[in-house]
């Protein structure tokens, strides 16, 4: 595989992190086990991935999510796709709840 049909995703893990910095490791090896072509690299609360072109970006959502469900947490958190002049991929949110008490 050639680098010119590789292209960079980060997902950002900031808040995962603040939960639990196991999990960020916990995510990086689930992605490197269920997807072994992708080259994935931790660097503080950011997952880069070195992905194939003809890989869509789909795919690494579903893997978070399937991450996030494993581990009991997808009530919690969840993607959101980022997308800026220098970076592309994914955000890890923390859901927010509206609690709303009638008394």
């Amino acid at each position: 595989m050639s680098e010119a049909s590789t292209k960079p995703i980060v997902i950002n893990a900031k808040d995962l992190s603040f939960k639990s910095d196991q999990l960020v490791d916990d995510l990086t090896r689930f992605l490197t086990e269920s997807l072994p072509k992708l080259k994935v690299t931790r660097d503080g609360n950011e997952i880069g991935i070195e992905m194939p072109e003809k890989l869509s970006k789909r795919a690494i959502r579903l893997r978070i999510k399937k991450f996030l469900y494993k581990k009991g947490i997808d009530n919690d958190f969840r993607p959101i796709s980022l997308k800026t002049a220098d970076k592309d991929g994914y955000t890890i949110k923390e859901k927010r709840i509206l609690e709303l008490s009638y008394y």
